[in-house]
């Protein structure tokens, strides 16, 4: 396998990627892929050849080493490695849909208008595609490191291992070849294999909760923008029909008496002029 182009592939994820994400591909370069190729695969170099057996009875050391390492540490890790990289390529192949849709888009109303704002940007279906990605990680992660522990038993590595396996002629002894290495980088790749299902839920939990607080503050623009309307619609001064209305009714119910309209100041002259006369001629009554 060639790595670099395999590295070259990875590195377009980083651009799509949250915090979270970025320090997960930092830690499969690095912890995973870097020490696989370097140290690793060394280790596990001929592993059946330094497999040892205190027997010289034809292919029973070859049974043993079958029986114990039904598949081998790093052809396990390097399966892992392809199957947990490959979910990112999801969102490279989302991102390259979205650029060819802006690209068809452009070209037929112009380079004005855009289909999308950001093509890399994590909304709508791009979003479900990164988060549904982030499931699958963890998923193999979880399965990868179950299938190492049911074939072995345990992570640990012993240094002997007793076969009683046909053609074995009674219990043979076999012995490991580097043990304690092995050991070391066993512990090692699960290690990294568990800081990235760390990382993997850290990031789920923060792409869920920033999709949360921002429908969330969708919410209460919308609700505000509404009361904002209502508020407005009140203090229309022609909305205030009612108000108009209720007085002319209060006017209906009780019309102006005769004596409320001369008490008031506001009397017509007509009115006034008619007491002033009243008040100057003389009283015939008496006069006879």
């Amino acid at each position: 396998m060639d790595w670099k182009t395999f590295q070259a592939l990875l590195s377009g994820v980083n651009k799509y990627s949250t915090a979270f994400g970025r320090v997960w591909l930092s830690v499969v370069f690095v912890f995973r892929v870097m020490v696989y190729v370097v140290a690793a695969e060394r280790v596990w170099g001929d592993e059946q050849k330094d497999f040892d057996c205190n027997t010289k009875q034809p292919g029973c050391a070859n049974v043993c080493y079958d029986h114990f390492f039904p598949i081998s540490h790093i052809r396990l890790w390097a399966l892992q490695l392809i199957f947990v990289t490959c979910p990112s390529f999801m969102v490279v192949m989302h991102v390259a849909y979205r650029d060819d849709r802006e690209r068809k888009f452009k070209a037929k109303h112009g380079d004005t208008k855009t289909l999308y704002s950001n093509t890399g940007k994590k909304h709508g279906g791009l979003w479900w595609t990164y988060l549904i990605s982030l499931f699958v990680k963890t998923g193999i992660e979880v399965a990868f490191l179950y299938i190492l522990h049911h074939i072995y038993d345990s992570f640990y590595l012993p240094r002997l291992v007793k076969c009683e396996v046909l053609p074995c002629p009674n219990q043979v002894d076999c012995y490991i070849g580097h043990p304690t290495e092995k050991k070391v980088f066993t512990y090692f790749m699960v290690g990294a294999s568990a800081l990235c299902i760390v990382l993997n839920i850290c990031e789920i939990i923060y792409l869920i909760s920033k999709r949360v607080v921002r429908c969330a503050n969708k919410v209460k623009r919308r609700s505000r923008n509404m009361a904002v309307q209502h508020d407005n619609y009140s203090d229309d001064p022609f909305n205030n029909c009612h108000l108009r209305v209720s007085m002319g009714s209060d006017l209906k119910e009780k019309p102006p008496s005769f004596k409320t309209a001369l008490k008031s100041p506001h009397r017509p002259s007509g009115l006034r002029l008619e007491e002033k006369i009243r008040a100057s001629a003389p009283d015939l009554s008496t006069s006879s």
